[in-house]
């Protein structure tokens, strides 16, 4: 197994920055918007692009979570991991504009689930999705509306997030079998 280092710290506070001005200008201002991340690394992300937001304008970094474990359409195939809280800002997300956060999209089965618990908190006005990597091969209709780095990757191949807030630093690692061809 290789591991091959694709996107360091500086590399990272530059997606997310991108996709903190993304946001302001898609949604035309700050004006009701609501980031929830999916735990445990998307809460991570959520936290750092509402921090850039706030800056860029202030009031406007309003962060939750939105915990998915229970609406995962595959529970019973492989074990689940512990059910965080989901923290929903004051006011809610009736009405606004609710940016899901996560680390990587892959299949959009993350993201399905996503919908499903947002719908038992709410009516947004709309929902768009920022990720750090999209690493392609859907299995449902769902693409990123803010991408922070576009990584195709074969299906035996398996992207790693570090966050300095959970694991000490800042890194995005492919982890995979390449090719003496691919390796050179």
């Amino acid at each position: 197994m290789l591991t091959r280092t694709v996107l360091q710290q500086a590399d990272i506070t530059r997606a997310l920055s991108r996709i903190a001005h993304e946001i302001l200008e898609s949604n035309r201002g700050g004006a009701d918007l609501v980031l929830l991340g999916i735990p445990t690394r998307g809460v991570m992300l959520a936290e750092r692009i509402g921090r850039v937001l706030d800056e860029l304008e202030p009031g406007s970094g309003t962060v939750g979570a939105l915990d998915v474990t229970m609406y995962r359409d595959d529970l019973r195939g492989k074990p689940t991991r512990t059910p965080q809280p989901t923290r929903v800002p004051p006011g809610g997300i009736d009405g606004k504009t609710v940016v899901l956060v996560d680390d990587v999209l892959y299949s959009g089965r993350t993201i399905r689930a996503a919908l499903d618990a947002l719908n038992d908190l709410g009516r947004p006005r709309a929902v768009r999705l920022a990720v750090l990597v999209d690493r392609g091969h859907r299995e449902l209709p769902i693409r990123a509306d803010f991408v922070g780095k576009n990584l195709p990757t074969a299906m035996a191949e398996r992207i790693n997030v570090t966050l300095r807030e959970l694991d000490g630093e800042d890194a995005v690692t492919i982890v995979g079998r390449h090719s003496a061809e691919e390796t050179r």
